[in-house]
């Protein structure tokens, strides 16, 4: 009888210190849709990579997704990313601009910019996490809920293919936000 009440309460002991993970992925996966500027920038990126067509349509979200888990793998290792929540004000305001502006580029300097841009974002979401998170399965589901944000923003793009003048009078509004997140941050 003793050996069955150890095994029995032995994991509830096991499991009464953190670290455990339980939840971290899910926490990781909501994490992008509870702030307004890396909400805004994961959309802006679907629709931009829309706008521009062709191979963009994947390139630019998934530069995006691997750069910010470059972002997030140096963010969970405790190295600090010069001026993560000016950068990331930055990143709003560019791409309502690039929207806004309908901006044509290259595919490769798409990638680019949204390549500089991501890690700034990966980096604020693993120093953001709390302190009893996993990070692996956190950075996972930021990964994850990420690319939902850029497959809602594709969808804009898709659903307003016909009106580009409306979708980029709509992308001003985030490039103000971007402007007034900027101006907050960097005072």
């Amino acid at each position: 009888m003793a050996s069955l009440m150890i095994g029995l309460l032995l994991p509830a002991a096991v499991l009464a210190h953190p670290g455990h993970g339980e939840g971290s992925f899910w926490l990781g996966l909501v994490h992008p849709f509870g702030g307004l500027d890396h909400l805004l920038a994961a959309v802006a990126v679907g629709v931009w990579a829309v706008r521009m067509g062709g191979r963009a349509t994947w390139a630019i979200p998934l530069a995006f997704l691997a750069a910010m888990a470059m972002g997030g793998i140096i963010g969970a290792g405790g190295i600090a990313l010069p001026m993560p929540e000016v950068s990331i004000a930055a990143s709003v305001l560019l791409l309502g601009v690039l929207v806004a502006c309908d901006a044509r580029v290259g595919v490769a300097v798409s990638v680019a910019v949204v390549a500089l841009l991501a890690p700034f974002h990966g980096a604020a979401h693993a120093v953001e996490a709390p302190g009893v998170v996993d990070q692996v399965p956190y950075i996972a589901g930021l990964l994850l809920g990420t690319a939902l944000l850029h497959i809602g923003g594709v969808g804009v793009g898709l659903a307003a293919r016909g009106r580009p003048l409306a979708l980029r009078i709509a992308a001003a509004p985030v490039a103000l936000a971007g402007l007034l997140m900027l101006i907050a941050r960097a005072a």
